[in-house]
């Protein structure tokens, strides 16, 4: 089982990865924490999709720690691979969407796989979760969903996937501002559609999906589509996962189990969520749940 994490967006997130804050004790980053989860759960390899120009201080910073613990390979995301004949504008500097990364594993990843964000704490009940699905001899697909009062802050709203499904499958993903609102949670959907309340336990999809390897195919397949059909939008349309999985839900039928997790997200969407994530993950090391040093 691969783990393949994206990470392409980190420098110009935190201004340069040497400028990622440690959360961990010992200089941990929260990429850190995912990979040790990953590893516990049972996969082999990780594969990292970063910027070309950041390899070297990513390979020093992050990649140094894990390379005795677990097979690596680096992809780079690329706005500029592209098919022939189609020409992204010069002033665009941000990526093309999360299934333009996903692409960028070609001829790299062809196993079973699981996608995660870099900067999202997803915990390791998840990772467990992620494995005895991708361990089963199933066409499926699947997504990690988390109970959306586990994915919350205090400090402000939240971009979340509210989730639909029907008899375990899912069925749609509603890009979301999420906060909470007198003890309610408040979802205001990005599309226009109205706004309204959630229960704690309502799922959402924090990007983490388990795919077999014929997605990548699947998105190489339709990428000149989706480029052609953007002509006059180059300049800003991305290439999102989520939409070109719908799409192949509808072209051929797969289908996309959704598994609950009880595991609680974490991340540092404002700075002050720093301090708590800090010290939910001060805490975890005291129940014994993480060592107080990774990789030592």
């Amino acid at each position: 089982m691969t783990l393949v994490i994206m990470a392409a967006g980190m420098g110009s997130r935190f201004g340069g990865l040497k400028q990622i804050e440690p959360v961990g004790p010992n200089g941990e980053f929260i990429i850190d924490y995912s990979i040790y989860d990953a590893i516990r759960a049972g996969f082999k390899k990780v594969v990292f999709i970063i910027k070309e120009e950041n390899y070297e201080i990513f390979k020093e910073t992050i990649g140094r720690r894990i390379e005795d613990k677990i097979d690596v390979e680096y992809v780079f995301q690329d706005i500029n691979n592209v098919p022939d004949g189609i020409e992204i504008p010069k002033d665009r500097v941000k990526p093309l969407g999360t299934g333009h990364a996903i692409l960028s594993c070609k001829g790299v990843v062809k196993e079973p796989f699981l996608v995660i964000n870099s900067d999202d704490f997803y915990g390791l009940d998840a990772f467990l979760k992620a494995a005895n699905f991708l361990k089963e001899d199933t066409s499926e697909y699947a997504m990690i969903g988390y109970l959306i009062g586990n994915t919350l802050t205090e400090n402000g709203s939240v971009k979340r996937g509210y989730s639909k499904s029907s008899n375990g499958y899912l069925t749609d993903i509603i890009e979301s501002s999420v906060y909470r609102e007198d003890n309610k949670i408040k979802v205001e959907p990005l599309d226009g559609r109205d706004a309204f309340y959630a229960k704690d336990s309502d799922l959402v999809a924090m990007n983490m999906f388990c795919f077999k390897e014929d997605m990548i195919d699947y998105l190489d397949k339709h990428f000149i589509d989706f480029l052609n059909k953007n002509k006059d939008n180059l300049s800003t349309c991305e290439y999102l996962l989520p939409e070109v999985l719908f799409e192949k839900m509808k072209d051929d039928g797969t289908k996309v189990k959704v598994i609950n997790t009880t595991a609680v997200w974490k991340g540092v969407t404002y700075k002050e969520d720093k301090k708590e994530l800090v010290d939910y993950i001060n805490n975890l090391i005291e129940k014994g749940d993480y060592p107080s040093n990774l990789y030592k």
